[in-house]
């Protein structure tokens, strides 16, 4: 069976911690794969405010996320902060990619949990349909 393979970027351009919350726990007792796409979404967020953006106000269009793929490296465990690196790459007419490395520090040695990469489409709410990346955003993006 062919496994997911994502290639990040040489450079990241932002990095923040994210806690992990015991509602953060599957029955594991570990962090579940659906609370790593919370993950991704909340980094995501943060990410698009240190440029002042939002996912509803990108610069006048909405986001949409229109693709998600994710390669789990590592458990996760209550109390761990996890160091979510993002940038973005491959902008086009109307989409761009998001890529996120996810590591926790053991040791003063970081390990790596998890790669994704989410494929975002900018899309006018009002008219129901894609729009292109505003000039603006390729500009504090790129």
């Amino acid at each position: 069976m062919a496994r997911v393979k994502i290639e990040l970027p040489e450079k990241f351009s932002y990095e923040t911690i994210i806690p992990i919350r015991i509602t953060d726990l599957n029955y594991g007792n570990h962090v579940g794969n659906d609370t790593i796409l919370s993950i991704l979404h909340e980094a995501r967020v943060q990410y698009l405010r240190h440029y002042d953006l939002e996912e509803l106000d990108f610069a006048g269009v909405g986001l949409i996320m229109n693709d998600v793929a994710i390669e789990f490296k590592n458990e996760i465990f209550y109390g761990e902060k996890i160091i979510a690196s993002v940038t973005v790459s491959e902008i086009s007419k109307f989409s761009f990619d998001v890529y996120y490395k996810l590591e926790k520090e053991n040791n003063g040695k970081r390990i790596l949990v998890a790669l994704a990469k989410t494929g975002m489409v900018c899309y006018d709410y009002g008219a129901k349909k894609v729009a292109a990346v505003p000039k603006e955003v390729k500009d504090k993006l790129s």
